[in-house]
């Protein structure tokens, strides 16, 4: 396990949600080489499976930010790299950075962090009070309708937006980097030509789209510090599967998750 208490401080760090990307999905389009940048960055050379603790945004990003990340799919208890302080935890172990504040964003911030969020789905487009909650827990949040699930460019601009925000930081200045990637979202046909209804192929060909321009976001993190970095799934979602449709309901499509966590080393100016 990352040691997490010992990183904050001096490491950024960055939590990108690629969501509604199932697992089976993910690992399939790494074997097919179709996510070749994805696959150089996975410590073991594949995503672990995890469950995860919502079957739709909402509920899983508000366990995500009060530090209950995705679970290991074996028998546990299995340690947190982060966690609201409250007795009795039985995953909370010294190596886990744990904060007084409700959530990790506040509790980034007090050790200070600059916290930004870099909106996608609904959940975050600050439209509606609703769309609010959750952007509303960072000191910085971004949406606009080209970061959304119908843009067939969503993650440039996500990352393009991204880049301004890093770009405008002091170097000493430790960042909280939060982005959810919109394009696993359905429709994700609009990243297969002639397709006109979501499958997993859809999925897996918007994953090696987002795969083309994501690796942008890494290196720019990693040329201002070293990087606690966390890429996982919210949540599945179902393709007809046993006839179920969507998420928002427990079933293994849904609750299966792809999950990576990495330390990235600082990067030299002169890195390409």
């Amino acid at each position: 396990m990352i040691d997490a208490g010992r990183l904050i401080g001096s490491h950024d760090v960055l939590l990108v949600t690629l969501d509604t990307l199932r697992y089976d999905v993910a690992q399939q389009a790494l074997e097919a080489g179709m996510t070749p940048h994805l696959a150089g960055l996975l410590p073991s050379g594949r995503w672990e499976l995890r469950h995860s603790p919502g079957n739709f945004t909402y509920a899983a990003h508000h366990a995500f930010f009060a530090g209950f990340l995705p679970t290991p799919a074996g028998p546990g208890p299995h340690p947190r790299l982060f966690a609201a302080e409250f007795k009795g935890s039985e995953t909370t172990t010294p190596e886990t950075c744990t904060f007084e504040e409700a959530d990790i964003v506040a509790g980034l911030a007090a050790r200070g962090y600059r916290t930004v969020c870099i909106g996608g789905v609904g959940f975050f487009n600050q439209q509606t009070a609703l769309g609010s909650v959750l952007p509303g827990l960072f000191q910085e949040s971004y949406w606009s309708p080209e970061f959304g699930v119908t843009d067939p460019q969503s993650t440039e601009h996500q990352v393009d937006k991204a880049l301004g925000v890093i770009e405008m930081l002091a170097v000493e200045q430790r960042l909280f980097l939060f982005v959810n990637v919109s394009a696993l979202h359905q429709p994700n046909c609009i990243f297969t030509p002639g397709a006109k209804s979501d499958t997993p192929a859809t999925q897996g060909a918007a994953l090696a789209y987002v795969d083309q321009h994501i690796p942008r976001l890494w290196l720019a993190m990693q040329r201002r510090a070293p990087v606690l970095a966390i890429v996982c799934s919210d949540h599945g979602t179902a393709y007809g599967e046993d006839g179920y449709h969507g998420h928002r309901l427990s079933h293994p499509v849904v609750w299966n998750v792809p999950y990576a966590e990495m330390v990235l080393p600082k990067l030299s100016e002169s890195h390409p």
